[in-house]
C-alpha cells in the first residue's frame, strides 16, 4: 500500500469546516467520496489542519493510504476530475509510511485579508474583511511583534483537545500591503481554535484606538484567564502553507 501527500485548494465558503461531521457539507468528506470513486477503500484521510467553517485553504495538506497503480500526476487529475469546482488537488506526492499529515508538521502559516472601504464589495468580501475606517498600521504592527515568540495564548483560543495546553510557539508575524488588500500573516508550530480569527479581531480593535497595543503584551502573561470576545470573519482566513522536516 502506497503512502501519498496531497495539497489541497478550496473555496471554504460553502463547507462547515475541513473536519468530517454527522450531517453538512466538509471538505473531508467531499474529499473522501471523490478517492472512492476512484478505487480508494480507505476508511478516513488525514488532515494537517481543522479549518473552521467558511475557511479556504491553498496550502492544506492530506495524507492517505491508496494502492493506486498509475502516477502521481495521473492520481491528481483524477481525483479533480471528481472534485466540485471549490477544491482541487494542487499535487500529489508519494511518501514514506512514517509520513503523518497532522503530527509531522513543524509549522503552519495562515494569512488573513482586509481591505478599507466605507461602501461594501461584494466580490472583495467574499474572501476578505471590509474594515472601516482604515487601520493605524504603526498600532497594528506593533500589537504583532509582541505574539513572536513562546507563549500562553489561553486568551486567545481552546486546544483541540480538553485540558491540552495552550501554550504556543509563533515564529513570525506580519503586515502587508498586497494590491488592495492588507494581509496579515501568522506562522507557528500550531494554533489553538479560533486563535487566529481573535488575534486579527483584537488587532483590529488596536488599529481602530479601541485598544492598546500593550493589551496583547499583557494577555499573554496571563494564565487561563478569561478568553477575549470578537471573532474576525472565517471568509478572511486561508490555511496557506504547512511545513514539515526536510
Amino acid at each position: 500500500m502506497a503512502h501519498y501527500k496531497i495539497i489541497l485548494a478550496y473555496d471554504g465558503t460553502d463547507f462547515l469546516g475541513f473536519q468530517r461531521q454527522f450531517e453538512g457539507r466538509t471538505v473531508q468528506n467531499t474529499l473522501e467520496s471523490a478517492l472512492r470513486r476512484i478505487g480508494w477503500g480507505g476508511s478516513s484521510v488525514i488532515g494537517a489542519g481543522r479549518t473552521d467553517a467558511g475557511v479556504h485553504a491553498s496550502g492544506q495538506v492530506v495524507g492517505i493510504e491508496f494502492d493506486w497503480s498509475h502516477s502521481t500526476e495521473n492520481l491528481r487529475d483524477a481525483l479533480n476530475a471528481n472534485l466540485p469546482q471549490d477544491v482541487a488537488v494542487c499535487s500529489v506526492e508519494e511518501i514514506d509510511k512514517g509520513f503523518h499529515a497532522r503530527y509531522s508538521a513543524i509549522a503552519r502559516c495562515y494569512q488573513y485579508r482586509l481591505f478599507f472601504d466605507q461602501i461594501r464589495n461584494p466580490l472583495k468580501e467574499r474572501y476578505a474583511w471590509r474594515v472601516w475606517p482604515p487601520l493605524s498600521m504603526d498600532h497594528v504592527e506593533k500589537a504583532a511583534e509582541f505574539l513572536i515568540g513562546e507563549h500562553d495564548f489561553s486568551a486567545f483560543g481552546t486546544p483541540p483537545i480538553p485540558g491540552g495546553s495552550t501554550i504556543r510557539e509563533i515564529i513570525n508575524t506580519s503586515w502587508n500591503a498586497e494590491q488592495d488588500f492588507i494581509v496579515f500573516e501568522i506562522l507557528g508550530n500550531s494554533f489553538l481554535y479560533h486563535m487566529v480569527r481573535r488575534l486579527v479581531n483584537f488587532q483590529v480593535e488596536i488599529g481602530l484606538e479601541r485598544r492598546s497595543p500593550f493589551e496583547i503584551e499583557n494577555l499573554l502573561k496571563e494564565t487561563h484567564g478569561p478568553i477575549v470576545q470578537g471573532l474576525a470573519p472565517a471568509r478572511g482566513l486561508c490555511l496557506e502553507e504547512v511545513r514539515y522536516p526536510i
